[in-house]
């Protein structure tokens, strides 16, 4: 068994903070914060940090105060900064020592001592219950994730009551101290060891897919964790300073390099029931149901390599790494970020994002809709509770609250349960994905979002940094020359950024990267979306290292007459179809505008992206595209000048069937 007992790296002490100051007052817990604005009754830590907290409850954090001053972290929960502690109570320590078999916390050992203590700190932030509702939080100082779900407590009013790893209670929460913010818990969290297949493999309810990922050894490839030949140091300063990534070096714009290189996964996961609802009860019976649906997916396959499980084109192989991703995606960091629930329309559509998996030359569609159908969705088409067809329901994603008692986080990954049958099948390839595509960039190299760069937030603050820095050589998917820097900003409502964050791509640069595949094969308009400023450069796109075109300057305005923005209703434009004219017109010369599903500054605003004069959509290249070829797409600075950048917002990838449609592309 491939498993690690003890980590004892330490990394990343220093807070980079998540600057969450959230306010969540429950009836029967405490709820407390540190602001001004707190009434005079509720309890406040303003002036305590959260070690002086803990020693001023000895009634109830003797012991892990006593544990954790056997380590070096008593003192830094001490120290300035920005910690999340969970801090189990006295009779919470008590069972762990009867558990096993220690008469006090004097006779832990040393490096148990070590690892308990940092298995209870988050790494970087103050995490409020209001600021992640449920779902996965962040890695503690162990490098393991945790996560919290919620519940109704029938005996007392079914008031709120939080989990953390599903087994351990939050008797009181969100209690604000100077440094962070403490959550009181009634057992000591456990953090699992064991990579992700081990953890699976644990799991009684889904033994059929576990036996199916040891037959096609796709278990094999789920057990990297941290790259050994990963390091930071003078040879990672871009051009002298890593604050130097954006803004002409604005000190607001920090930039920190990501610390550790990790490789983590995420598997979406029938329970045995599911199936047994379809009549599969051995795996015989898996590989009967995954023959019939892949062989019909790729007939020209069918037959070929029935007997090969670990082929890429053997159906139960295809079947199983449908499921996987080679990327961390938790719960809550599927769709969107924090400020999709403020941002983005949910009346013109539903909140998407799209991933490749690790079945060649296939991708998920995830959707978050609203309205009576609430929750997370793998290839669903729709707009709120209405479905495009009957079979496009897709398949939903259980939440933490959904998925019962079970801990379902491993050291390098996690994976979910979800409620159907998923499979890349005919309807799914036609139907479900006969779409505008859109990548948020954050998504297009694994390292981005295992480096924790798809969903971090944006501060001007001096203690923050808000561009999350890639090094040259281990971003995956990516080529960049020597004086290239990559990095992705954190996410600001008052951006005019789809999602509010980007990938910078800076320096005198010269960037490739590989682009998600295409469904099927057929004609594809592939686009970048930006927003134009003086400060950016004139690139130069190639495809598959052929020239797309004339270099596109990200400096000159939508409202310059090269470009020919005209507003909706302008110019005579008063209907429907008059503006439909008008952006096919735009359309002609190369452009769309920005989506009009995003508002800067949130939905209660009028700055929908599609009526501001400056998020621009650019069509790079229209292309004959095949999903069993791969394609990259080259970005170089034409500019000699290593301050100008390019502001990557997202990737668009476009069928025919859909922007050459006779009734036109709409316009989210």
């Amino acid at each position: 068994m491939k498993k690690i007992s003890t980590i004892f790296r330490r990394i990343g002490d220093q807070a980079t903070a998540l600057s969450l100051f959230a306010v969540m007052s429950v009836p029967f817990f405490f709820s407390c914060v540190d602001n001004d604005d707190v009434p005079e009754t509720m309890y406040t830590a303003k002036k305590l940090t959260a070690g002086a907290f803990l020693e001023a409850h000895q009634d109830r954090y003797s012991e892990f105060t006593a544990l954790l001053k056997r380590t070096p972290y008593f003192s830094l929960m001490t120290t300035y900064g920005r910690y999340t502690l969970f801090a189990p109570t006295n009779e919470a320590i008590a069972d762990f020592l009867k558990a096993n078999g220690y008469r006090s916390v004097d006779d832990i050992p040393q490096g148990v001592c070590d690892s308990l203590a940092r298995t209870h700190i988050m790494r970087k932030g103050a995490i409020f219950t209001s600021d992640v509702p449920e779902g996965d939080i962040g890695m503690n100082m162990l490098d393991a994730i945790l996560g919290w779900s919620s519940d109704s407590d029938v005996v007392n009013d079914n008031h709120l009551i939080y989990y953390v790893n599903k087994n351990s209670r939050m008797l009181e929460y969100n209690d604000s101290v100077t440094n962070g913010v403490v959550h009181t818990i009634d057992h000591v969290i456990s953090a699992s060891n064991d990579f992700l297949p081990e953890k699976m493999a644990e799991d009684s309810t889904i033994t059929l897919f576990c036996e199916a990922l040891r037959l096609t050894h796709l278990d094999d490839s789920l057990h990297y964790y941290i790259d050994n030949n990963y390091s930071i140091g003078s040879d990672s300063v871009y051009i002298g300073t890593s604050e130097r990534c954006l803004n002409n070096g604005n000190p607001r714009m920090k930039c920190i390099w990501v610390d550790i290189r990790y490789f983590k996964y995420t598997a979406f996961v029938e329970p045995d029931s599911v199936y047994h609802r379809y009549g599969i009860r051995t795996i015989d019976d898996l590989k009967a149901y995954a023959k019939q649906v892949y062989d019909a997916t790729y007939p020209e396959d069918a037959g070929l390599y029935d007997d090969d499980f670990t082929h890429r084109k053997n159906p139960l192989n295809r079947f199983v790494s449908y499921h996987l991703m080679d990327r961390l995606a938790t719960y809550n960091n599927l769709v969107g970020n924090e400020l999709t629930k403020d941002c983005w329309k949910t009346t013109l559509a539903d909140p998407e994002d799209f991933y490749e998996t690790m079945c060649p030359g296939t991708l998920m569609r995830f959707a978050k809709p609203s309205g009576d159908q609430q929750g997370i969705y793998i290839n669903r088409r729709g707009l709120m509770s209405r479905l495009y067809d009957a079979e496009s329901r897709g398949v939903k994603v259980l939440s933490m609250s959904e998925s019962g008692g079970t801990e379902t986080n491993a050291l390098n990954g996690t994976y979910h349960y979800i409620d159907d049958i998923l499979t890349f099948n005919v309807h799914t390839r036609d139907v479900i994905f006969n779409c505008r595509m859109r990548f948020d960039p954050a998504t297009l190299s694994a390292d981005f979002m295992n480096g924790n760069g798809r969903n971090h937030k944006y501060d001007n603050g001096v203690d923050e940094n808000t561009i999350r820095g890639f090094k040259r050589g281990f971003i995956k998917g990516w080529e960049l020359s020597e004086e290239s820097f990559v990095g992705v900003t954190g996410n600001d409502i008052w951006w005019a950024s789809f999602l509010g964050h980007v990938v910078v791509i800076s320096g005198r640069f010269d960037v490739t990267f590989k682009l998600p595949p295409v469904p099927k094969k057929g004609t594809y308009e592939i686009r970048i979306g930006y927003t134009p400023n003086e400060e950016r450069g004139v690139i130069q796109a190639y495809l598959n290292n052929m020239p797309c075109g004339i270099p596109v300057d990200m400096r000159i305005y939508p409202t310059d007459p090269e470009i020919g923005f005209v507003g909706d209703g302008s110019e005579g434009a008063t209907t429907e179809e008059e503006i439909k004219m008008q952006d096919k017109a735009l359309h002609n010369r190369g452009f769309l505008k920005g989506p009009d599903v995003w508002y800067q500054g949130g939905t209660g605003t009028s700055n929908a992206l599609r009526a501001l004069n400056l998020p621009t959509r650019r069509v790079l290249a229209t292309e004959s595209m095949d999903p069993d070829k791969t394609y990259y797409l080259r970005l170089r600075q034409v500019l000699d000048d290593p301050e100008k950048y390019c502001n990557f917002n997202y990737l668009e990838l476009c069928p025919k069937s859909v922007y050459g449609s006779p009734e036109g592309e709409d316009q989210h």
